[in-house]
Protein backbone atom coordinates (compact mmCIF):
# COMPACT_ATOMS: atom_id res chain seq x y z
CA UNK A 1 0.00 0.00 0.00
CA UNK A 2 1.24 3.55 -0.86
CA UNK A 3 2.10 5.99 1.70
CA UNK A 4 0.10 9.42 1.46
CA UNK A 5 4.08 10.93 1.39
CA UNK A 6 4.78 8.35 -1.40
CA UNK A 7 1.42 9.58 -3.72
CA UNK A 8 2.14 12.79 -2.87
CA UNK A 9 5.41 12.98 -4.92
CA UNK A 10 3.32 11.37 -7.98
CA UNK A 11 0.70 13.94 -7.99
CA UNK A 12 1.16 17.80 -7.92
CA UNK A 13 -1.71 18.29 -6.97
CA UNK A 14 -1.92 16.01 -3.62
CA UNK A 15 1.34 17.55 -3.00
CA UNK A 16 -0.07 20.84 -3.24
CA UNK A 17 -2.94 19.67 -0.81
CA UNK A 18 -0.49 18.43 1.92
CA UNK A 19 1.57 21.74 1.38
CA UNK A 20 -1.82 23.54 2.39
CA UNK A 21 -3.01 21.20 5.03
CA UNK A 22 0.48 22.11 6.82
CA UNK A 23 1.00 25.53 6.09
CA UNK A 24 1.07 26.07 10.18
CA UNK A 25 4.26 23.71 10.39
CA UNK A 26 7.74 25.64 10.86
CA UNK A 27 10.37 24.59 8.16
CA UNK A 28 12.94 22.61 10.18
CA UNK A 29 15.68 23.72 7.54
CA UNK A 30 15.28 27.18 7.98
CA UNK A 31 17.63 28.25 10.88
CA UNK A 32 15.08 30.82 12.57
CA UNK A 33 12.15 28.76 13.23
CA UNK A 34 13.79 25.39 15.24
CA UNK A 35 15.59 25.85 17.99
CA UNK A 36 17.71 22.64 16.81
CA UNK A 37 19.02 24.78 14.42
CA UNK A 38 19.77 27.59 16.13
CA UNK A 39 21.26 25.85 18.77
CA UNK A 40 23.70 24.29 16.23
CA UNK A 41 24.57 27.39 14.83
CA UNK A 42 25.28 28.63 18.55
CA UNK A 43 27.93 26.07 18.62
CA UNK A 44 30.29 27.94 16.97
CA UNK A 45 30.60 31.17 18.92
CA UNK A 46 31.52 29.26 22.14
CA UNK A 47 35.54 28.76 22.34
CA UNK A 48 37.52 25.37 22.26
CA UNK A 49 40.51 26.91 23.60
CA UNK A 50 40.61 24.92 27.53
CA UNK A 51 39.56 22.11 24.92
CA UNK A 52 42.71 22.42 22.77
CA UNK A 53 45.20 23.18 25.85
CA UNK A 54 43.70 20.11 27.48
CA UNK A 55 44.49 17.68 24.64
CA UNK A 56 47.99 19.27 24.55
CA UNK A 57 48.60 18.94 28.01
CA UNK A 58 47.36 15.15 27.60
CA UNK A 59 49.75 14.10 25.58
CA UNK A 60 52.61 15.81 26.87
CA UNK A 61 51.56 13.82 30.43
CA UNK A 62 50.23 10.55 28.64
CA UNK A 63 52.74 10.48 25.53
CA UNK A 64 51.94 10.72 21.89
CA UNK A 65 50.17 7.90 20.41
CA UNK A 66 51.78 4.92 18.75
CA UNK A 67 52.13 5.29 15.02
CA UNK A 68 49.52 3.22 13.53
CA UNK A 69 47.42 6.08 14.98
CA UNK A 70 46.15 8.56 12.45
CA UNK A 71 44.14 10.86 15.02
CA UNK A 72 47.63 12.20 16.82
CA UNK A 73 45.57 13.96 19.40
CA UNK A 74 45.40 10.65 20.98
CA UNK A 75 48.15 9.90 23.94
CA UNK A 76 49.30 6.44 25.15
CA UNK A 77 47.81 7.00 28.67
CA UNK A 78 44.60 7.61 28.94
CA UNK A 79 44.35 11.61 30.62
CA UNK A 80 41.42 13.75 30.75
CA UNK A 81 37.68 13.02 29.10
CA UNK A 82 38.70 10.64 26.61
CA UNK A 83 37.57 7.79 25.82
CA UNK A 84 34.59 8.16 28.74
CA UNK A 85 35.12 4.56 29.95
CA UNK A 86 38.72 5.01 30.76
CA UNK A 87 40.39 7.16 33.30
CA UNK A 88 39.89 7.87 37.38
CA UNK A 89 36.62 9.16 37.75
CA UNK A 90 36.37 12.80 39.73
CA UNK A 91 33.00 14.61 38.63
CA UNK A 92 32.92 15.32 34.98
CA UNK A 93 36.71 14.07 35.18
CA UNK A 94 37.50 17.71 36.40
CA UNK A 95 40.60 18.10 38.07
CA UNK A 96 40.94 16.39 41.34
CA UNK A 97 42.75 18.87 43.59
CA UNK A 98 44.73 16.84 46.33
CA UNK A 99 45.90 20.17 48.39
CA UNK A 100 42.34 21.45 49.45
CA UNK A 101 44.18 24.86 50.20
CA UNK A 102 44.09 25.60 46.65
CA UNK A 103 40.42 25.16 46.04
CA UNK A 104 40.06 29.29 45.45
CA UNK A 105 41.92 28.71 42.31
CA UNK A 106 38.25 26.79 41.15
CA UNK A 107 34.72 28.89 40.56
CA UNK A 108 33.12 25.60 42.14
CA UNK A 109 34.32 22.68 43.97
CA UNK A 110 32.90 19.37 44.20
CA UNK A 111 32.96 17.74 47.33
CA UNK A 112 31.57 13.93 48.34
CA UNK A 113 29.93 13.38 51.55
CA UNK A 114 29.25 9.63 52.19
CA UNK A 115 27.73 9.28 54.89
CA UNK A 116 24.48 7.00 55.43
CA UNK A 117 24.29 6.98 59.44
CA UNK A 118 21.16 9.60 59.21
CA UNK A 119 18.94 6.88 57.23
CA UNK A 120 16.33 5.38 59.23
CA UNK A 121 15.24 2.88 56.31
CA UNK A 122 17.38 1.78 53.50
CA UNK A 123 21.10 2.39 53.60
CA UNK A 124 23.27 2.91 50.94
CA UNK A 125 23.70 6.60 50.11
CA UNK A 126 27.21 6.13 51.64
CA UNK A 127 28.19 5.13 48.17
CA UNK A 128 25.96 8.06 46.35
CA UNK A 129 29.34 10.09 45.60
CA UNK A 130 30.89 7.24 44.14
CA UNK A 131 27.95 6.41 41.98
CA UNK A 132 27.60 9.56 40.74
CA UNK A 133 31.10 10.49 40.17
CA UNK A 134 31.34 6.91 38.19
CA UNK A 135 28.34 7.60 35.94
CA UNK A 136 29.32 11.34 35.38
CA UNK A 137 31.94 9.83 32.79
CA UNK A 138 29.33 9.41 30.42
CA UNK A 139 28.89 13.19 29.85
CA UNK A 140 30.53 16.13 27.88
CA UNK A 141 30.94 19.40 29.33
CA UNK A 142 28.93 20.43 26.51
CA UNK A 143 25.33 20.62 26.14
CA UNK A 144 23.74 21.57 22.87
CA UNK A 145 20.47 23.12 23.94
CA UNK A 146 21.88 25.60 25.83
CA UNK A 147 24.98 26.62 23.79
CA UNK A 148 27.28 25.89 26.82
CA UNK A 149 30.42 24.70 27.63
CA UNK A 150 31.30 24.50 31.13
CA UNK A 151 34.83 23.55 30.15
CA UNK A 152 35.43 26.65 28.94
CA UNK A 153 33.24 28.85 30.94
CA UNK A 154 34.16 28.27 33.96
CA UNK A 155 36.39 26.37 36.17
CA UNK A 156 35.53 23.06 38.35
CA UNK A 157 37.23 21.10 40.19
CA UNK A 158 36.85 18.20 42.17
CA UNK A 159 38.36 18.12 45.86
CA UNK A 160 37.45 14.57 47.01
CA UNK A 161 35.20 13.13 50.21
CA UNK A 162 34.76 14.36 53.65
CA UNK A 163 35.96 11.83 56.03
CA UNK A 164 32.61 10.80 57.86
CA UNK A 165 33.08 9.11 61.07
CA UNK A 166 30.41 5.77 60.01
CA UNK A 167 29.59 5.47 63.92
CA UNK A 168 29.05 9.24 64.71
CA UNK A 169 26.23 11.80 63.46
CA UNK A 170 27.37 14.48 65.70
CA UNK A 171 31.15 14.65 64.32
CA UNK A 172 30.57 13.54 60.80
CA UNK A 173 28.19 17.23 60.70
CA UNK A 174 31.30 18.84 62.45
CA UNK A 175 33.28 17.52 59.67
CA UNK A 176 30.91 18.25 56.86
CA UNK A 177 30.68 21.98 58.16
CA UNK A 178 33.99 22.50 58.21
CA UNK A 179 34.78 20.90 54.69
CA UNK A 180 32.00 23.51 53.23
CA UNK A 181 33.00 26.13 55.40
CA UNK A 182 36.73 26.20 54.18
CA UNK A 183 35.50 26.00 50.37
CA UNK A 184 32.45 28.77 50.60
CA UNK A 185 35.22 31.07 52.32
CA UNK A 186 37.21 30.89 49.70
CA UNK A 187 35.12 32.28 47.16
CA UNK A 188 34.45 28.99 45.80
CA UNK A 189 30.33 27.56 45.18
CA UNK A 190 30.56 23.99 47.00
CA UNK A 191 28.62 21.34 44.93
CA UNK A 192 27.81 18.33 47.63
CA UNK A 193 26.98 14.60 46.74
CA UNK A 194 25.27 12.90 49.54
CA UNK A 195 24.28 11.05 51.48
CA UNK A 196 21.62 10.57 53.12
CA UNK A 197 19.75 13.81 53.94
CA UNK A 198 20.84 14.32 57.35
CA UNK A 199 24.23 16.42 55.50
CA UNK A 200 21.59 19.10 54.91
CA UNK A 201 21.91 20.95 58.16
CA UNK A 202 25.49 20.46 58.36
CA UNK A 203 25.97 21.88 55.30
CA UNK A 204 23.51 24.87 55.43
CA UNK A 205 25.59 25.49 58.90
CA UNK A 206 28.88 25.50 57.17
CA UNK A 207 27.64 28.50 54.99
CA UNK A 208 26.01 30.42 57.61
CA UNK A 209 29.21 30.28 59.29
CA UNK A 210 31.08 32.30 56.95
CA UNK A 211 28.56 34.67 56.26
CA UNK A 212 26.87 37.70 57.89
CA UNK A 213 24.45 37.64 55.58
CA UNK A 214 20.90 35.68 55.17
CA UNK A 215 20.25 32.55 53.22
CA UNK A 216 17.41 31.18 52.24
CA UNK A 217 16.89 27.36 51.08
CA UNK A 218 14.95 25.60 48.27
CA UNK A 219 14.29 22.22 49.55
CA UNK A 220 12.99 19.68 46.74
CA UNK A 221 11.83 16.34 48.26
CA UNK A 222 9.05 13.94 48.96
CA UNK A 223 9.74 14.35 52.44
CA UNK A 224 9.14 17.27 54.93
CA UNK A 225 12.26 16.80 57.36
CA UNK A 226 11.52 19.35 59.77
CA UNK A 227 11.73 16.96 63.27
CA UNK A 228 13.70 18.03 65.90
CA UNK A 229 14.06 14.33 66.45
CA UNK A 230 13.62 10.84 64.82
CA UNK A 231 14.82 7.27 66.51
CA UNK A 232 16.24 10.12 69.21
CA UNK A 233 18.78 11.23 66.74
CA UNK A 234 18.97 14.38 63.97
CA UNK A 235 18.69 11.95 61.32
CA UNK A 236 17.75 12.36 57.65
CA UNK A 237 14.14 12.91 58.49
CA UNK A 238 15.39 16.09 60.65
CA UNK A 239 17.28 18.78 58.95
CA UNK A 240 15.57 21.76 58.10
CA UNK A 241 14.36 22.01 61.49
CA UNK A 242 17.88 21.97 62.52
CA UNK A 243 18.97 24.81 59.81
CA UNK A 244 16.12 26.94 60.52
CA UNK A 245 17.51 27.19 63.91
CA UNK A 246 20.40 29.24 62.60
CA UNK A 247 20.28 33.45 63.38
CA UNK A 248 20.35 33.78 59.58
CA UNK A 249 18.77 30.72 58.41
CA UNK A 250 14.95 32.06 58.46
CA UNK A 251 12.11 29.70 58.45
CA UNK A 252 10.10 31.76 56.82
CA UNK A 253 12.74 32.13 53.70
CA UNK A 254 12.34 27.83 53.79
CA UNK A 255 10.78 26.77 50.40
CA UNK A 256 9.78 22.90 50.47
CA UNK A 257 8.96 21.76 46.92
CA UNK A 258 7.05 18.00 46.12
CA UNK A 259 5.84 17.35 49.69
CA UNK A 260 2.98 14.83 50.50
CA UNK A 261 2.38 10.87 49.93
CA UNK A 262 2.44 8.35 52.21
CA UNK A 263 6.03 9.01 54.06
CA UNK A 264 5.72 12.57 56.35
CA UNK A 265 5.74 12.01 59.54
CA UNK A 266 3.35 13.55 61.51
CA UNK A 267 5.74 15.06 64.33
CA UNK A 268 6.84 17.10 61.22
CA UNK A 269 3.95 18.64 60.45
CA UNK A 270 3.54 21.06 63.85
CA UNK A 271 7.36 22.43 63.50
CA UNK A 272 5.85 22.99 59.45
CA UNK A 273 3.17 24.91 61.06
CA UNK A 274 4.88 26.79 63.82
CA UNK A 275 7.71 28.07 61.62
CA UNK A 276 5.49 28.58 59.04
CA UNK A 277 7.83 27.17 56.25
CA UNK A 278 6.80 27.45 52.70
CA UNK A 279 5.10 24.15 51.25
CA UNK A 280 4.30 23.01 47.96
CA UNK A 281 2.69 19.66 47.67
CA UNK A 282 2.77 17.65 43.87
CA UNK A 283 -1.06 18.93 43.98
CA UNK A 284 0.40 22.46 43.66
CA UNK A 285 2.34 21.43 41.06
CA UNK A 286 0.05 19.94 39.27
CA UNK A 287 -2.19 23.07 39.62
CA UNK A 288 0.12 26.15 38.80
CA UNK A 289 2.57 24.02 37.27
CA UNK A 290 6.54 24.39 36.85
CA UNK A 291 6.88 27.75 36.38
CA UNK A 292 5.05 29.18 38.35
CA UNK A 293 6.06 27.14 41.45
CA UNK A 294 9.27 28.29 40.21
CA UNK A 295 8.31 31.59 40.87
CA UNK A 296 6.73 31.72 44.41
CA UNK A 297 9.51 29.73 45.51
CA UNK A 298 12.11 31.79 44.22
CA UNK A 299 10.18 35.30 45.70
CA UNK A 300 10.07 33.52 49.20
CA UNK A 301 13.34 32.25 49.27
CA UNK A 302 15.14 35.15 48.30
CA UNK A 303 12.65 37.66 50.34
CA UNK A 304 15.39 39.41 52.86
CA UNK A 305 18.24 37.27 51.75
CA UNK A 306 21.29 37.83 49.92
CA UNK A 307 21.64 34.37 48.88
CA UNK A 308 20.02 30.74 48.28
CA UNK A 309 21.03 27.53 48.91
CA UNK A 310 19.50 24.43 46.72
CA UNK A 311 18.75 21.10 48.80
CA UNK A 312 17.66 18.29 46.19
CA UNK A 313 16.23 15.26 47.39
CA UNK A 314 16.29 12.88 44.50
CA UNK A 315 13.33 10.88 46.13
CA UNK A 316 11.43 13.73 45.29
CA UNK A 317 11.08 12.10 41.54
CA UNK A 318 8.80 9.65 40.85
CA UNK A 319 10.36 6.41 41.62
CA UNK A 320 9.66 4.86 38.41
CA UNK A 321 12.76 6.95 37.39
CA UNK A 322 14.80 7.01 40.65
CA UNK A 323 14.95 3.23 41.76
CA UNK A 324 18.18 3.78 43.53
CA UNK A 325 17.16 6.01 46.86
CA UNK A 326 15.96 4.62 50.79
CA UNK A 327 12.64 6.50 50.65
CA UNK A 328 11.22 5.80 47.18
CA UNK A 329 7.84 7.37 46.70
CA UNK A 330 5.09 7.43 43.61
CA UNK A 331 3.93 10.35 42.73
CA UNK A 332 6.68 12.66 42.61
CA UNK A 333 8.30 15.06 39.91
CA UNK A 334 8.89 13.82 36.39
CA UNK A 335 12.29 14.46 35.10
CA UNK A 336 11.43 17.22 33.05
CA UNK A 337 9.81 18.43 35.34
CA UNK A 338 12.38 18.38 37.68
CA UNK A 339 15.44 19.55 35.42
CA UNK A 340 13.13 22.64 34.28
CA UNK A 341 12.49 23.47 38.41
CA UNK A 342 15.88 23.12 38.91
CA UNK A 343 17.05 25.39 35.86
CA UNK A 344 14.48 27.79 37.01
CA UNK A 345 15.83 28.21 40.48
CA UNK A 346 19.39 27.81 39.61
CA UNK A 347 19.20 30.82 36.74
CA UNK A 348 19.11 33.40 39.62
CA UNK A 349 22.29 32.34 41.41
CA UNK A 350 22.78 29.77 44.28
CA UNK A 351 25.93 29.84 47.27
CA UNK A 352 25.74 26.25 46.44
CA UNK A 353 23.63 23.10 46.14
CA UNK A 354 23.33 19.63 47.22
CA UNK A 355 21.70 16.27 45.92
CA UNK A 356 21.04 14.11 48.25
CA UNK A 357 19.35 10.09 48.92
CA UNK A 358 21.10 8.43 45.47
CA UNK A 359 21.52 4.68 47.36
CA UNK A 360 23.40 3.03 44.41
CA UNK A 361 22.75 -0.52 45.83
CA UNK A 362 19.34 -0.20 45.10
CA UNK A 363 19.91 1.95 41.50
CA UNK A 364 19.32 -0.13 38.26
CA UNK A 365 21.77 0.37 35.41
CA UNK A 366 23.07 3.81 37.28
CA UNK A 367 19.84 5.73 36.27
CA UNK A 368 19.11 7.36 39.46
CA UNK A 369 22.99 8.41 39.78
CA UNK A 370 22.75 9.28 36.03
CA UNK A 371 19.55 11.69 37.33
CA UNK A 372 21.56 12.93 39.69
CA UNK A 373 24.32 14.31 37.49
CA UNK A 374 21.81 15.84 35.62
CA UNK A 375 20.68 18.27 38.10
CA UNK A 376 23.96 19.18 38.92
CA UNK A 377 24.90 20.13 35.55
CA UNK A 378 21.80 21.66 34.57
CA UNK A 379 21.59 24.02 37.44
CA UNK A 380 25.39 24.83 36.99
CA UNK A 381 24.56 25.31 33.50
CA UNK A 382 21.36 27.32 34.16
CA UNK A 383 23.95 29.60 36.13
CA UNK A 384 26.25 30.11 33.74
CA UNK A 385 23.87 30.61 30.42
CA UNK A 386 22.55 33.55 32.73
CA UNK A 387 25.77 35.16 34.61
CA UNK A 388 24.69 34.02 37.82
CA UNK A 389 27.22 31.44 38.81
CA UNK A 390 29.53 33.92 41.07
CA UNK A 391 26.10 36.29 41.92
CA UNK A 392 26.18 34.60 45.51
CA UNK A 393 29.71 34.16 46.19
CA UNK A 394 30.55 37.56 47.46
CA UNK A 395 28.56 37.03 50.86
CA UNK A 396 30.92 35.03 52.12
CA UNK A 397 32.61 37.69 54.58
CA UNK A 398 33.21 36.10 57.78
CA UNK A 399 36.80 34.28 58.51
CA UNK A 400 36.78 30.21 58.64
CA UNK A 401 37.09 28.74 61.86
CA UNK A 402 36.97 25.31 62.05
CA UNK A 403 34.72 23.70 64.95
Amino acid sequence: MMSLTAAARRSPTLSKKLIQLRHHHPDPFKPTNTKGWKAALAEANIPKTKWDQETAENLQLGLPGASSIDDKTIPTFSRGELPHYAGINTFLKAPFIEDSRVVGNYDVAVVGVPFDGGCTYRPGTRFGPQGIRRISALYTPYNYEKGIDLREQMTLCDIGDVFTIPANIEKTFDQISNAVAHIASNGTMPIILGGDHSIGFPTVRGLASVTSKNIGIIHVDRHADIQEKDLDERMHTTPYFHATNLPNVNPKNLVQIGIGGWQVPRPAVPNMIARETNIFTMDDVEEYGIDKISEMALDRAWDGCDAVYMSYDIDSIEAAFVPGTGWPEPGGLLPREALKLVGNIAKEGLCGMEVVEVSPPYDHADITSLMALRIIVDALGAMVSHGTLKKCMGIFDKEFKPI
